[in-house]
């Protein structure tokens, strides 16, 4: 209860940032539309050397605007490694509370609160675009739902890898190096600058099983009718695991830091 009503204000704290929302909403239309304007270019050349259909293509680069705050795997929250190298993460072990647990409720919440601001707007001018450049439905009822759970999970498996950059500070003077390196993998790993199944075969097959592909990768490509039959199912079992792999790891890792972290100063 005390994590719910932990989460209930930190999503009402987020939500009171409404001219920032609303720069970002600006900010993603317009790159969404420059990245399927450029990838049109491609498909105008040769459209049979892509392994997506044009219109999946421009849903999954819509989803990905409306949803970055949830999948943005370089958003952090600044507080939480200020807490960690000032030494007020003391104050944190003070309270009747898992640590683990409560900084990812936090993030849970920061995050819900941004997307919700931002991805209604993107969503709806969207869906009101000309084919093939808007946002489509997906084919039936069972994608939607496929989709919905699997935007869940994903979403689990990202807090879940950021908890464990939040966590390596207790190892290291500055976060700044392990920040930079997370954030470049996973943007690229994760399907964020090109879809996964753009990248070389052999890449793919390995990189689908990494925990990246079970971020943004695999809804995005659901809802566009790109992954459907056994490859769903197996991709919502990948997302399972990594979701328990990470958690558990994360846990593991965070006790393990407390009992030996050093407070220095008064």
């Amino acid at each position: 209860m005390k994590y719910l009503s932990f989460f209930r204000i930190r999503f009402t704290y987020g939500l009171q940032y409404r001219a920032a929302a609303l720069a970002g909403i600006m900010t993603q239309f317009a790159w969404g539309a420059l990245e399927i304007l450029m990838f049109k270019a491609f498909y105008d050349y040769d459209k049979t050397a892509f392994p997506m259909e044009f219109s999946a293509l421009a849903s999954y680069i819509w989803l990905q605007q409306a949803l970055l705050s949830l999948y943005m795997v370089w958003f952090y929250e600044n507080e939480l490694f200020d807490l960690i190298t000032s030494g007020n993460v003391a104050y944190e072990l003070c309270r009747p509370i898992n640590v683990y647990d409560m900084w990812f409720v936090r993030n849970m919440a920061s995050r819900l609160s941004k997307a919700v601001l931002r991805a209604f707007p993107i969503l709806l001018v969207a869906a009101f675009l000309p084919k093939p450049y808007g946002l489509s439905l997906p084919e039936d009822r069972g994608a939607a739902l496929w989709f919905l759970l699997s935007l869940f999970l994903a979403f689990l498996v990202v807090i879940a890898f950021c908890m464990l950059v939040y966590i390596t500070c207790f190892y290291t003077i500055s976060s700044l190096g392990v920040r930079l390196v997370a954030a470049a993998l996973s943007e690229f790993l994760t399907g964020a600058v090109i879809p996964l199944p753009f990248f070389p075969e052999k890449v793919e097959r390995v990189v689908n099983y990494l925990p990246f592909a079970s971020m943004q990768n695999l809804p995005l490509r659901i809802y566009g009718g790109n992954v459907s039959g056994v490859k769903l199912y197996e991709g919502i079992l990948l997302q399972l695991f990594w979701c328990a792999v990470l958690i558990a790891w994360g846990k593991w890792l965070m006790n393990r830091s407390l009992c030996k972290v050093t407070v220095q100063g008064g």
